[in-house]
């Protein structure tokens, strides 16, 4: 049956899928938040704690400026931190990405352990390998470097075995058909064509080093992030802005350079 000229179309109703799922989403944040099963979230504790927190806001908008040369040599360190991290790590992405895909890695057993050990690496954080590092070699720029090596593998590794595996297969049929092995058809026909891409995955890691080691550095895996835990245990929020402050800066400035790098690359 037809509605007639001129009438209004009844008005959805809404189903009960959305009744139920608005009562799920709130029972849920009732858990999450609440005093008894959740983490307590208090409005009136969140008021109180803002009004705890003005001097420490009013320290962080008074920066020590005298303070910034004793900033150069922990940045310094961060620099190199990440530099070597961006070697090293970029460096043996490099076979494990290769050894990931299903272009250039045969052998299943070897293709599965290497994609499961991959995807395990990706899994863990920077910081908790920097914990790990650092309660392994004791506090500084080592257990750091190592951690943003196993960060570098993971990430880097995942975006070239997935451009590795979308490479164009006709130069490759070419070279095996010319009786090229293995390692010189990935050498010959693979390698050259994923190798913009991994120049521009390798800028990439050194930019995600540098920010991430002002982050480890909080645990004591050396670098900047050292110097502002150490800022902030003295209540020395002034300095720290200082800190924060260079931090944008620089990282802004290189991440410029690599993007505008990046985009000749590839």
């Amino acid at each position: 049956m037809t509605a007639p000229a001129g009438a209004r179309p009844a008005k959805p109703r809404p189903g009960w899928g959305l009744v139920a799922g608005l009562v799920g989403f709130a029972a849920l944040t009732w858990w999450a938040g609440g005093a008894r099963y959740g983490i307590g979230f208090s409005v009136a504790e969140m008021i109180d704690n803002a009004r705890r927190a003005r001097r420490i806001v009013s320290d962080f908008f008074n920066p020590d400026w005298n303070f910034a040369p004793a900033t150069v040599a922990p940045f310094v360190e961060t620099l190199q931190m990440a530099i070597l991290a961006a070697v090293i790590g970029c460096g043996a992405a490099l076979i494990v990405a290769f050894l990931a895909s299903r272009l250039t890695t045969p052998n299943n057993p070897v293709y599965l352990v290497d994609k499961g050990g991959l995807n395990v690496l990706r899994a863990l954080p920077d910081l908790l390998y920097a914990l790990v590092f650092v309660a392994a070699f004791s506090i500084g720029p080592l257990g750091g470097i190592l951690a943003l090596i196993m960060f570098n593998v993971g990430v880097v590794a995942k975006l070239l075995s997935e451009t590795v595996d979308g490479v164009d297969t006709g130069p490759v049929e070419a070279a095996q058909a010319a009786g090229a092995g293995r390692l010189q058809t990935v050498r010959t026909a693979v390698f050259p064509q994923v190798l913009p891409n991994y120049l521009a995955y390798s800028l990439y890691a050194f930019e995600l080093n540098l920010r991430a080691s002002t982050v480890i550095g909080y645990v004591g895996a050396g670098g900047i992030g050292q110097l502002v835990q150490t800022q902030v245990a003295r209540f020395a929020y002034g300095r720290v802005t200082v800190i924060i402050v260079e931090i944008f800066v620089i990282v802004f400035v290189i991440e410029s350079i690599s993007i505008a790098l990046r985009r000749r690359l590839v």
